[in-house]
């Protein structure tokens, strides 16, 4: 036989096929596991966030032992607070919330994805930003390329 020609290997059984479970491609509902179609955003609980911060010491620290000696040391800025911190929420279709509820921010302790509450949320979600004015730059754009332009 030719070492270039590909030999046949082993075939698998059909009961080791069989045996590996499926796992879905992506994130996973947070209540039943299944693929997630939809997901929001919710703060981070306090155990969360120490352990952000426990992570970013840690990072901090191995930059500082890594650092060149004969550099500037280097700064880094506020730990976290977790004011702007939040994690993804995933769902299935059956325990997803509504999408007006989904574009907002939730407590740190929302229980959703449920069975539970109106639409699977117990929270009462963060109040939807301010609409900013449009930037004066905006005011020099051609029509066509402004929302709701022609």
């Amino acid at each position: 036989m030719d070492a270039l020609t590909p030999q046949p290997g082993p075939t698998p059984s059909p009961a080791v096929e069989a045996a590996a479970p499926a796992t879905p491609g992506g994130p996973v509902c947070g209540a039943c596991g299944e693929a997630a179609v939809v997901n929001w955003r919710r703060r981070l609980t306090g155990d969360e966030l120490a352990e952000h911060v426990r992570l970013e010491q840690e990072r901090r620290e191995q930059a500082l032992l890594l650092a060149d000696s004969q550099l500037p040391s280097p700064t880094f800025p506020p730990l976290p607070d977790g004011t702007g911190d939040t994690r993804s929420v995933y769902a299935c279709g059956r325990h997803a919330i509504t999408m007006d509820g989904a574009a907002l921010i939730h407590a740190a302790g929302c229980t959703a994805p449920n069975e539970v509450g109106e639409h699977g949320c117990d929270c009462t979600p963060e109040p939807a930003p301010k609409a900013t004015p449009e930037p004066e730059a905006a005011l020099a754009l051609p029509d066509h390329w402004l929302t709701g332009g022609d």
